[in-house]
C-alpha cells in the first residue's frame, strides 16, 4: 500500500509542470510522509456545478497547475464535442496565489485545442468576466477564483456561452471529459497564440453599470468601502465616479489586492471580525453606509449606522438587503420576474406578489437564479444580488453597491434611512427574521451523519413550533430538481438544512415571520423573532447531533 502510494506520487511528480509543487511533492516523498501523501492522493478534486475549489498544493486532491491543465483540456474537449471548435473562451482571474498561472495555463490549453482564448487584462471582479462572455460572443468563460475562501484555496469556475454558470448535465459531461484526459505530455500547450484583452472590455462593463440607476436619481450617499484585500477597489471606485456619487472613503488596510488576506481570518464580510476595520473607518468618517465586497467582488455587504448596536454600526443580513433592493426596484416601477434561492427569505415573494410581479424560487446558487425566464432581479441570502441580468447573469457586487447607494440617497433626501424602510416592510408584510446555523467541520462525515440523522428522525417541533411538513429535497419537488437538502415548514417559520457546495460546512437556514400591527409593536416583534430563532437553532442542533 505504502509502495503504491509512493509510486503514484512519483508518477504525478514526473508530469508536474510547476517547480514549486514539484519541490513540495519531492520533499514529501523524500520524508516518507505517507499520511500527507495519502490525503493528497485519496482521489481527485471533483468537478461539479461550482467547478473546482480546493487548497493549493501538489497532488490530485489539491488545486495546482496539473489539475487546472486537465480541467482546461476536459472543458476544451467538451466544447468541441458540442460543435464549438474554434469558438472563443474568455478567461478571468482574481489576485489569489497562482490565479494568473492558472489563467495562463487555461489560455494555452484552449489555444492548443483549436479554440480561441482571450484573457482579461489583469485581476478583475468575477462579474466583469461574466459580462465579457456575452459581450464578446464567447462560447464559454472561466474565472479563476476561490471567492471568499481562506488564503490557501483557489478555484476554477466555468460559464457557458449564455453567461451563466454551468448546471447539470453540463457539469457531469465536463467532469467525464476531464477524467478522460490522458498524460499531461499529450495536452498541447503553446507558449503564445491567445489574446490579452485591453481595458476596453472593462470600459464596456463600466458603461453598462450606469444602466442599473434611474436617470436623474439622487447620488448623495456617502460610503466607506472595503475590498477585503480583493480586486474590487479600482472597479467600484470607477463605477461610483462615473455615476456621480461621492468618492467612497477606502478602508486603507484592505484596499489593495493581497493574497495573504493579512487583516482577516476569513475574507468574507459575513465572518466574525471581517468588518472590524470598516467599522473603525466609519466611526472616523461618519458616512451614510458601509459597503464591502468579497475578494472577487461578486458579493456585496452593507452596514448602516445604528445607535442601538454596540459600536454604532450594524451589518444588514443578506435577506434584508435583498428585500430593500426589491422594494427600491418596485418603487421605480420595474417589470419582470423576481427570483431567489429556496434558502433566502420568503419576504421577496410577498413584495413581488403585492407589486403584481412574477416570482420564482430556485435551488441554491446563481447558476439557477440567472436562468429564470424573464428575470429582472434575483438575490441570495449569502450577499449575492443580480440587479442587471441583461448585463451580468450572475451575482455582481459592483452594480449591487451602486443600487444600494442610490436607494440610500433617495431615502436621505426624504430624511429617512435603510432601517426606516425595513420597518415599513415589516409593517406591510410581517417581520421576517432570518438567521443561520453554520457548522464548519474538519471531517466531512460529520455532515453526512447529521443529514442521515435528520432523515431518519425528523424533528416534530422546534422552539415549541410544530413542524407541519418535512421534505427531503433529494427526491426533488414539482418545482425543483433533486438536491441534497431538507426543508421543514413550521407554524410561522421555515428551516432548510444542506451541506455547503463550496466549503466544508453544514448550513441551516432559519426564518420566522412575526405579525406586526403597528410601529409601536416592532420592538416586541423583533424580540419575539430573536427568541424563536435562538430556540430553533438550539433544538435543530440537538436534532442533528451537531
Amino acid at each position: 500500500m505504502q509502495h503504491d502510494l509512493i509510486a503514484q506520487a512519483r508518477t504525478w511528480l514526473a508530469e508536474d509542470p510547476d517547480p514549486e509543487t514539484r519541490d513540495e511533492l519531492a520533499a514529501l516523498i523524500e520524508a516518507g510522509d505517507t499520511q500527507e501523501l495519502a490525503a493528497r492522493f485519496a482521489g481527485t478534486l471533483q468537478f461539479g456545478t461550482a467547478g473546482l475549489r480546493g487548497e493549493l498544493g501538489a497532488g490530485p486532491m489539491r488545486m495546482n497547475r496539473s489539475v487546472v491543465i486537465r480541467a482546461a483540456a476536459g472543458l476544451a474537449a467538451y466544447l468541441k464535442a458540442q460543435g464549438q471548435a474554434g469558438g472563443l473562451v474568455v478567461i478571468g482571474y482574481d489576485a489569489r496565489y497562482k490565479s494568473e498561472d492558472f489563467a495562463r495555463d487555461t489560455a494555452a490549453v484552449m489555444t492548443g485545442a483549436g479554440l480561441r482564448a482571450a484573457v482579461l487584462p489583469r485581476p478583475l471582479p468575477t462579474p466583469v468576466l461574466a459580462y465579457a462572455i456575452r459581450h464578446l460572443g464567447a462560447v464559454a468563460g472561466v474565472e479563476v477564483t476561490a471567492s471568499h475562501n481562506p488564503p490557501r484555496d483557489n478555484g476554477y469556475k466555468v460559464y457557458l456561452g449564455d453567461g451563466s454558470q454551468i448546471v447539470p448535465p453540463a457539469d457531469g459531461e465536463i467532469a467525464a471529459a476531464i477524467a478522460a484526459v490522458g498524460p499531461l505530455a499529450d495536452v498541447v500547450r503553446p507558449e503564445d497564440g491567445w489574446e490579452t484583452l485591453g481595458e476596453e472590455v472593462l470600459d464596456a462593463y463600466l458603461a453598462r453599470t450606469d444602466a442599473v440607476l434611474a436617470p436623474g436619481s439622487p447620488r448623495t450617499a456617502r460610503t466607506v468601502y472595503t475590498a477585503m484585500h480583493g480586486v474590487g477597489t479600482s472597479v467600484l471606485t470607477a463605477a461610483f465616479e462615473r455615476a456621480g456619487f461621492p468618492a467612497p472613503v477606502l478602508v486603507a488596510e484592505q484596499a489593495e489586492p493581497d493574497p495573504a488576506f493579512p487583516t482577516v481570518a476569513f475574507p468574507n464580510p459575513e465572518e466574525p471580525g471581517a468588518m472590524d476595520l470598516a467599522f473603525a473607518t466609519a466611526r472616523r468618517a461618519a458616512p451614510d453606509l458601509i459597503i464591502a465586497n468579497d475578494p472577487d467582488a461578486d458579493r456585496c455587504a452593507v452596514a448602516v449606522p445604528d445607535t442601538a448596536t454596540e459600536g454604532g454600526w450594524r451589518m444588514l443580513r443578506g435577506d434584508e438587503v435583498g428585500a430593500l433592493l426589491a422594494a427600491h426596484l418596485v418603487e421605480r416601477g420595474v417589470s419582470g420576474v423576481f427570483a431567489e434561492s429556496i434558502v433566502s427569505s420568503s419576504l421577496l415573494g410577498r413584495i413581488a406578489e403585492k407589486a403584481g410581479l412574477g416570482y420564482e424560487e430556485t435551488l441554491t446558487g446563481f447558476k439557477w437564479i440567472a436562468r429564470v425566464d424573464g428575470l429582472r432581479y434575483g438575490y441570495e441570502e449569502a450577499l449575492g444580488y443580480c440587479v442587471d441580468p441583461e448585463g451580468v447573469r450572475d451575482k455582481d457586487g459592483i452594480t449591487a453597491a451602486l443600487l444600494v447607494a442610490e436607494l440610500a440617497s433617495v431615502l436621505k433626501e426624504q430624511g429617512r434611512t435603510l432601517l426606516d424602510l425595513l420597518d415599513d416592510l415589516a409593517l406591510a408584510h410581517g417581520l421576517h427574521a432570518t438567521d443561520q446555523l453554520s457548522v464548519r467541520v474538519e471531517d466531512l462525515t460529520v455532515i453526512a451523519d447529521a443529514m442521515a440523522r435528520l432523515r431518519e428522525q425528523p424533528p416534530t417541533a422546534l422552539a415549541g413550533l410544530a413542524v407541519t411538513s418535512a421534505e427531503d429535497l433529494s427526491q426533488g419537488t414539482e418545482a425543483l430538481p433533486p438536491t441534497d437538502g431538507l426543508r421543514y415548514q413550521l407554524e410561522g417559520a421555515r428551516v432548510i438544512v444542506r451541506p455547503s457546495g463550496t466549503e466544508p460546512k453544514l448550513k441551516c437556514y432559519l426564518e420566522v415571520v412575526v405579525p406586526v400591527a403597528d410601529a409601536a409593536g416592532l420592538p416586541a416583534a423583533r424580540a419575539r423573532g430573536a427568541e424563536l430563532l435562538a430556540g430553533i437553532k438550539r433544538d435543530l442542533a440537538a436534532a442533528a447531533g451537531i
